[in-house]
């Protein structure tokens, strides 16, 4: 299996930063993508960020130029920057990896952490 913990989140006044970051471990064999996506109540969860292990990025568009994703492939940590926070960015925030471990092929969870934007 492959486990996987997140920290960083919290409460921020809007325009602050907040920085998240995702470990992964367990039987892992190989990381094809790790990334970041958002659930806010009411709503579906949406794809915030993702890196591929190549680097190939992509981001939603709320979130351009405000957020930014990065990995460290030896150390299966993947991290999200996000600059410039906005009340509307408020939401669960999961981690998500792609991955083949020794159980299985595919998609990886967090247990999510909660970002607010709030004043």
């Amino acid at each position: 299996q492959v486990h996987l913990v997140e920290s960083g989140g919290g409460l921020v006044q809007p325009g602050g930063s907040l920085r998240l970051s995702c470990a992964a471990s367990g039987s892992i064999l190989n990381i094809y993508y790790m990334g970041w996506y958002r659930q806010a109540p009411g709503n579906q969860r949406e794809l915030v960020a993702r890196i591929s292990t190549g680097g190939h990025t992509n981001y939603a568009d709320s979130v351009k130029g405000r957020f930014t994703v990065s990995s460290d492939n030896a150390k299966n940590t993947v991290h999200l920057q996000m600059d410039s926070l906005k009340p509307e960015d408020t939401a669960v925030y999961y981690c998500n990896v792609g991955a083949l471990s020794l159980v299985r092929g595919g998609d990886y969870w967090g247990q999510g952490t909660q970002v607010t934007v709030s004043s």
